[in-house]
């Protein structure tokens, strides 16, 4: 479960980096509903927030230098002090991307990184602005997922820089094993993603690691039809998962993945 009351380590803020923001704004507009509002002073085509009933879910910008081209979704995880967390990826072995930058007029600070397998990430030091006002419902997110060459090596990255705490699931079939991740000091209620380790040539071209986000649908076949209906592809499903739900593995017209997912129970 994804709350909006944020503790160190838990997820925040979300973004997606894109070729094309406007094609983009249309595309999870027509999916999810969602209103897209330029951040600040952006003009069309520059940072901008995307909105659910009044309520930020989460943002969408132009692609980031160095990103290779490469259009995905980035997860942020709340700091109180992003310069400590940039030390401490740096001293568990893994990358920054950008040092922390101020957003706006004191609105906070972020920095990208990476872990020692590749896999990107931000963090956000909240000061005006906390980060998602909407969560764990239709339309925003419920759940986020790290695919990874090494789960051990990640688990031990996440924990040192983080502190999660961690409850390991067997996968049905054998089919290894799931990791359950929440903030430190915080109970099993406020789980908020898993791990899992995946083979290299399951990851794309490169099979380089990552983080997708999971959004939450009312009606995930529906869904479905509203992506593949608009420009986007379908990886995997839909599917129902017993004590998960029905999802599927999706993709935007610019290749970005994300899951939509309908709970278990869910009317």
């Amino acid at each position: 479960m994804i709350t909006t009351d944020f503790v160190p380590g838990s997820p925040c803020w979300l973004d997606l980096g894109t070729p094309d923001v406007e094609v983009a704004a249309g595309f999870y507009r027509a999916v999810f509903g969602w209103q897209a509002e330029p951040y600040g002073d952006q003009g069309a085509g520059g940072y901008t927030l995307f909105r659910l009933d009044g309520k930020a879910v989460g943002a969408v910008g132009p692609l980031p230098e160095g990103a290779g081209g490469r259009s995905a979704w980035t997860l942020y995880f709340h700091t109180p002090d992003a310069d400590a967390t940039v030390k401490a990826v740096e001293q568990a072995g893994g990358a920054v991307r950008s040092a922390p930058k101020t957003v706006g007029a004191n609105d906070g600070r972020f920095a990208r990184l990476a872990d020692p397998q590749g896999a990107e990430f931000a963090v956000w030091q909240p000061d005006r602005y906390p980060g998602l006002e909407a969560t764990d419902g239709p339309g925003s997110l419920g759940w986020m997922e790290l695919y990874t060459t090494d789960a051990a090596a990640a688990l031990a990255f996440y924990r040192a820089v983080f502190g999660w705490g961690t409850r390991d699931i067997p996968l049905p079939g054998g089919g290894g094993t799931y990791t359950l991740l929440h903030p430190a000091n915080c109970g099993e209620e406020r789980m908020h993603g898993g791990l899992m380790g995946v083979p290299a040539d399951l990851l794309g071209p490169n099979g380089t690691p990552y983080w997708h986000p999971v959004f939450g649908a009312r009606d995930c076949d529906a869904a479905v039809g509203l992506v593949t209906g608009n420009g986007g592809t379908l990886s995997m499903g839909p599917e129902t998962a017993e004590g998960v739900g029905r999802l599927a593995v999706c993709n935007d017209p610019a290749g970005a993945e994300f899951v939509v997912l309908t709970p278990e129970g869910a009317e």
